[in-house]
């Protein structure tokens, strides 16, 4: 039986139907958490199997309705998307209708609340891990991040270091800091890192303006409109002509607009401020286009009609309607969907190199995270507007972020773990890693990793690169943290990083299955990767090596044939990689390497990033 644990921060909602124990048995006897309850939070299930929260220093009055209840739906919404029940004609008020699902849908939930109003403390995060690895769980999903902090200060590299040692994955969201480059989040090795991609489904709010025109924007919009048109009129025009406000009235701040301009009209605003739908509606206006001078790649819920239009095409052809017409008209409708779209890597979601060491690529893959519906819970408006700005309570919503990305991953690495019970963190990091499809980013790699998770695929990955706990010591060893740290991480005293037996060094030391090297600005390019596979497909078989690299670049694999005669076999290999200085204007450099046996395509990304390079 797999267990799955959501680190999520905001609890779990057991009224949502993702939840439901239709079909479960009784929790197993080898399971060892609790279920605690309280005043909101009165039972669990044989789904959700475990429930606690930590609060461990009590010293703030924000936080009240001490429970693993969640009250803000992140939760409840990263839960369902890792392990929920299967739910038929799931919605946001029809938008998105389908059968929801969890990656792994028939493993059991234990839910550990570590974030409060207050926010999540050090103290709590590990005493959650603790918790979790004594309960015996086997996956843990932290949809959670913080500035980047060396691996023995940080709480999440602490508490998944002691996890992998039990044999457990933990997997972690990049991060919501993008576009920008070293902003990636949760970055020690033995952390699966999340990126955050789209998943094909892109929702769409059309908008028809009074002289027959169509535009189409994105929002998450559950209204359809009640009249056929509306007065439609941009801040500029709809100014507070009081001049009280130090604001910009063309991207409609707050206090810079005329509530008697804007109410029952549909407003134009220039730029996209985050919270202008809750302007608006405070002005008793009927809609909200908003043009963003930034491509808009994701669709946030709002509480008016709203949709949100390129400011350079579609936004600067709605201006010059208004400003040409006497009684300009607009009507937004509800949101519908699309598919078939190319998957992309979200503007939001955090790129490399990070920071806490240049010698390994994270982010290491890539899952959707954009525009996924997923449970809620009733305690919180879909919005996070309070009551009565708001007043729509549901089951579902549909979020966006790496918080969401991480539990695909999650839900995925149980799947693979449930065909192949024996295989270490490392082993399934690795199937999901080499298996994943390459997808394209103005950062490269630095921003997809891997590539696109694919489970089907990594269930029958051929070879994997392992790691176990001694090659992670003498990683931490060859970074040159102390001894007395990393033995009181090991539980080992008097450890000594001189007795370690290390693995031939590289430029990397250690087992890892995509290969990184950050080049000063004006050195020549030289590294040399030691690897080695194991083989996990077929007992006899012959992999062969395919380079693809930029012109200029030398990567040369010895031996470039690997010959496997069983299964379990290792065998080792070098990639030695030669080349120039940067060509002028280039900031990274991709190359790749794939063994491939005619069955099987192993793929690790190569990637050289330039120092001093940010975008």
């Amino acid at each position: 039986m797999i267990y799955d644990d959501d680190d999520g921060g905001g609890g779990i909602a057991l009224d949502c139907p993702c939840f439901n124990d239709k079909g479960f048995g009784p929790v197993p006897s080898s399971w060892k958490g609790k279920c605690v309850t309280s005043a909101n939070f009165t039972h669990c299930n044989n789904k959700v199997i475990g429930a606690k929260f930590f609060h461990l220093e009590q010293n703030d009055f924000m936080d009240t309705n001490l429970s693993p209840m969640d009250e803000e739906g992140h939760g409840t919404h990263t839960a369902s998307i890792a392990a929920g029940a299967l739910v038929r004609r799931a919605s946001l008020y029809g938008i998105g209708r389908g059968t929801s699902r969890g990656g792994s849908p028939n493993a059991r939930i234990a839910v550990y609340k570590v974030c409060w109003n207050s926010g999540c403390s050090d103290m709590d995060l590990l005493a959650a891990f603790d918790d979790a690895i004594a309960d015996g769980v086997n996956f843990i999903s932290v949809s959670l991040g913080g500035n980047p902090r060396e691996f023995f200060s940080d709480p999440v590299a602490i508490g998944s270091f002691h996890a992998m040692k039990r044999g457990i994955l933990t997997t972690c969201s990049a991060g919501n800091d993008g576009p920008y480059a070293e902003t990636v989040q949760n970055v020690a090795p033995w952390i699966l890192t999340v990126a955050a991609s789209s998943s094909g489904r892109q929702f769409i709010t059309p908008i028809s303006l009074g002289n027959g025109k169509k535009v189409t924007g994105v929002s998450i919009n559950t209204f359809s409109p009640k009249k056929k048109m509306y007065p439609l009129i941009s801040g500029d025009l709809a100014i507070n002509a009081s001049g009280d406000s130090y604001g910009n009235a063309s991207a409609c701040d707050y206090g810079t607009l005329s509530k008697d301009k804007v109410k029952g009209k549909i407003v134009y605003c220039l730029g996209d401020t985050g919270n202008q739908d809750l302007t608006i509606k405070q002005l008793e206006g009927a809609g909200l286009i908003s043009a963003s001078a930034v491509k808009a790649d994701y669709s946030p819920v709002t509480i008016i009609p709203s949709s949100t239009v390129d400011a350079y095409t579609l936004g600067n052809n709605i201006s010059l309607y208004i400003n040409s017409t006497k009684n300009p008209k607009a009507v937004i409708y509800k949101t519908t969907s699309k598919t078939g779209q190319v998957p992309y890597i979200a503007s939001f979601s955090s790129r490399g190199p990070e920071l806490i060491t240049s010698k390994i690529l994270k982010p290491d893959l890539a899952a959707p995270g954009v525009d996924i519906l997923g449970g809620y819970s009733k305690l919180e408006t879909i919005t996070t507007y309070p009551e009565p700005e708001d007043n729509r309570f549901q089951s579902f919503n549909i979020l966006s972020g790496t918080s969401m990305a991480c539990p695909h991953a999650a839900g995925a690495a149980a799947y693979v773990k449930s065909f192949h019970r024996e295989w270490t963190p490392a082993a399934v990091k690795s199937a999901l890693m080499t298996t994943a499809i390459p997808m394209k980013d103005f950062a490269a790699e630095l921003g997809t990793g891997s590539g696109r998770i694919n489970p089907i695929r990594a269930l029958d990955p051929g070879l994997i690169y392992d790691i176990n706990l001694d090659s992670y010591i003498a990683f931490l060893c060859n970074e040159g943290y102390n001894s007395t740290s990393i033995g009181i991480l090991v539980g080992s005293k008097g450890f000594n990083c001189s007795t370690i037996n290390k693995p031939t060094q590289g430029n990397d030391g250690i087992n890892y299955p995509s290969m990184h090297i950050q080049v000063p600005s004006n050195s020549t390019i030289s590294a040399t990767f030691y690897r080695t596979v194991t083989n996990v497909g077929t007992g006899n078989s012959t992999y062969k090596a395919n380079i693809t690299a930029p012109k200029d670049l030398s990567v040369k694999v010895e031996p470039s044939i690997l010959q496997f005669s069983k299964i379990k076999q290792e065998l080792s290999f070098k990639v030695v990689i030669k080349g120039p200085q940067f060509p002028k204007g280039i900031k990274v450099l991709s190359a790749s390497l794939e063994w491939n046996d005619s069955k099987h395509n192993v793929r690790s990304p190569i990637l050289i990033y330039k120092q001093g390079n940010v975008y």
